[in-house]
């Protein structure tokens, strides 16, 4: 008996842990943010962590006392000239000579898988750096709800380790 109930149990935590995750959806309220490289080459690639450095300390000290929805979005859009001088400040001091734009609005995102959580595409009230031609891997995240930083601030490290309790309970009695 007790082997039948342990089977129906591994069975039903495996589908759960191999169906886990899949659909997770940001908020439809959310505000992303998102920088894109002019190019993949390396040089790009970095001049966007650059930027995506020093523009996401300002923004998330912007909107870390926003209490609404509404409160986070006046206070991006108040901000867009300063985040601009921000943008140009770190291109001067890294001695890059590259086009930018900025936008605040309803922007496209593509399709992202990350962790095994599906981002559909689509457009997003976000607010979007684009560096050059634009046409490089991008980095984003979630303004609001304040989810950038979130991995970081909860363990410290780059990784985040999720943990399923009945994955836990099978790889205890199977090993």
């Amino acid at each position: 008996m007790k082997n039948i109930i342990l089977v129906i149990l591994l069975s039903i935590g495996l589908y759960y842990y191999n169906h886990m995750g899949e659909e997770i959806i940001i908020p439809d309220e959310a505000i992303r943010f998102r920088v894109i490289a002019s190019t993949n080459s390396t040089t790009d690639q970095e001049i966007k962590l650059k930027v995506r450095d020093d523009l996401e300390k300002e923004v998330i000290s912007d909107i870390n006392s926003s209490t609404s929805l509404n409160e986070t979005r006046n206070t991006l859009r108040n901000n867009i000239p300063r985040y601009e001088n921000i943008i140009t400040n770190t291109l001067e001091k890294n001695n890059i000579k590259q086009s930018f734009s900025i936008n605040y609005g309803m922007n496209y995102f593509p399709e992202k898988k990350y962790k095994g959580v599906k981002y559909p595409e689509g457009k997003y009230e976000s607010l979007v750096v684009t560096l050059g031609k634009g046409e490089g891997n991008n980095w984003w995240c979630c303004l609001f709800p304040p989810l950038c930083l979130l991995e970081a601030e909860e363990t410290g490290k780059d990784e985040v380790e999720y943990k399923f309790f009945v994955k836990e309970l099978i790889d205890k009695y199977l090993k």
